[in-house]
């Protein structure tokens, strides 16, 4: 990412540890929980990854494909998953942000290095902008009320709010990623 380093640190941390936090609820004993915690630990480290401050690293040339080819994947997978689950869309667009994402740095002028102005479509970026923003205000929304009906019980992996939380970690940093593209 561009600009001062603190924010992208911020940022690397937020997907690093929201990442951490799905890599948890991989062992809960929802279902659900279970199935979508995977994908969306691929995509907070995925982010965390992007977001590492220009200044501190450049990443080779391959890296961009590499990151498209895998967000690909794990979009054919989402896709996949969504024909039976169509809340799982979501994670459909949400992987196709990332490819978006990695295919205009491979295709920027100035290649490997990471976000910098001009470098996105701007009728993409925007309406991912708007996707994004939405999710966020509606998850927000959507947490407050669980998160004051929350109480003890269940253990970290099995905490509604918490995924929800994360979910709502992983949109703010999208929309963050996609300000600095």
């Amino acid at each position: 990412m561009h600009g001062p380093a603190s924010p992208g640190w911020l940022l690397v941390a937020l997907c690093a540890v929201t990442g951490a936090y799905c890599l948890v609820r991989m062992r809960s004993v929802v279902a659900e929980q279970r199935r979508s915690a995977g994908g969306e630990a691929l995509m907070g480290f995925g982010m965390a990854a992007m977001a590492v401050p220009a200044t501190v690293y450049t990443p080779p040339s391959w890296a961009w494909p590499l990151y498209a080819a895998v967000f690909g994947a794990a979009g054919l997978h989402a896709l996949w998953v969504a024909r039976g689950r169509p809340h799982h869309l979501h994670h459909v667009v949400g992987t196709a942000a990332m490819v978006y994402m990695a295919a205009a740095m491979a295709l920027s002028p100035g290649a490997p290095h990471h976000a910098h102005g001009g470098a996105g479509i701007p009728l993409v970026t925007g309406a991912l902008l708007l996707y994004f923003t939405g999710y966020v205000l509606l998850a927000g929304v959507r947490l407050a009320p669980v998160a004051a009906a929350a109480g003890g019980g269940p253990g970290w992996s099995d905490r509604p709010e918490l995924a929800l939380a994360c979910r709502l970690s992983m949109g703010i940093g999208m929309v963050a990623m996609l300000l600095a593209l």
